[in-house]
């Protein structure tokens, strides 16, 4: 059994498995999952886990160079821009989309994390980085 880092197994392959550029989403509990998208479904009751605990476990053991986040957020959810703005402090660059164009780059992701997220437009892509 595992001591350190992602204990759910489908995570950690995920992170494992992630090339440069590649894309993972962190999702609230209401965004569509494309088909044909792996979804890792972490939600146990609404607001748990929340997307600022699962954001902050996922950049602890993932080299991200990127997030999007839909525009909305910055209106209608101060907590998720707030989060954007910590990640844009550690080094990792910053893009914001519509909500629309958030759905349809989520097709091109690896996988989906489904948290149980209840707040609007909690959701990012993380773009893999590189560690060397």
């Amino acid at each position: 059994m595992k001591k350190h880092g992602h204990l759910n197994r489908d995570v950690a392959r995920i992170l494992a498995g992630m090339g440069h550029t590649d894309s993972l989403v962190i999702a609230d509990c209401g965004l569509p999952i494309p088909p044909g998208v792996e979804c890792i479904d972490l939600a146990l009751q609404l607001g748990q886990p929340g997307f600022a605990a699962v954001l902050d476990s996922i950049l602890a053991d993932f080299q991200c160079e990127r997030a999007v986040f839909a525009i909305e957020c910055r209106q209608h959810n101060p907590a998720v821009l707030a989060q954007a703005e910590a990640i844009a402090q550690q080094g990792v660059a910053l893009d914001f989309v519509s909500h629309e164009e958030f759905k349809q780059r989520c097709l091109a992701a690896r996988a989906v994390i489904r948290t149980g997220e209840c707040t609007p437009y909690a959701n990012v892509i993380l773009h893999s980085g590189v560690i060397f």
